[in-house]
C-alpha cells in the first residue's frame, strides 16, 4: 500500500486534477473514495486535529448550497461538523491527501503535492 492516500468521489473535478498531477509526477498512491467506502472515522479525528473543522467543511461547494438554512447554522464546533462530514461527505473539501498518515493538503494546491513528487 501507497504511503500517500488521496481521499476524495472520482468524479470531482479537483480530485482529478490530483490525481493527473501525481501521476504525471510518478508519484504512487492509493485512492479512498467517499462514495463507495465511507469516510473513515479515524482519519476524519485526525484531519481535525490538524487542520481544523473550518478547512474540511466546504461552505463554497453546491453541496452546502444545498443545505437548509438550519442545518448551515448547525455547524458550529468540531461535534457537529463532523456528524454532518459523517453523514454528507461531499460537504468535504477535495481532495484530503495524507503522505504517512499525515495531511498534506486539503484541496489541490501544486506547492504542497511538489513535496510528494
Amino acid at each position: 500500500m501507497s504511503k500517500v492516500v488521496v481521499y476524495g468521489i472520482p468524479n470531482c473535478n479537483t480530485v482529478k486534477k490530483a490525481r493527473t498531477w501525481l501521476e504525471e509526477q510518478g508519484v504512487a498512491y492509493t485512492f479512498h473514495d467517499y462514495k463507495k467506502q465511507g469516510v473513515p472515522t479515524d482519519r476524519l479525528d485526525a484531519w481535525i486535529k490538524a487542520v481544523g473543522w473550518e478547512v474540511l467543511v466546504n461552505r463554497q461547494g453546491t453541496t452546502w448550497r444545498k443545505f437548509d438554512d438550519a442545518t448551515k447554522a448547525a455547524v458550529v464546533d468540531v461535534a457537529s461538523a463532523k456528524a454532518l462530514m459523517l453523514a454528507n461527505a461531499s460537504v468535504i473539501k477535495r481532495p484530503v491527501v495524507e503522505n504517512a498518515g499525515e495531511v498534506v493538503s486539503v484541496g489541490f494546491d501544486e506547492d504542497k503535492f511538489a513535496t510528494l513528487a
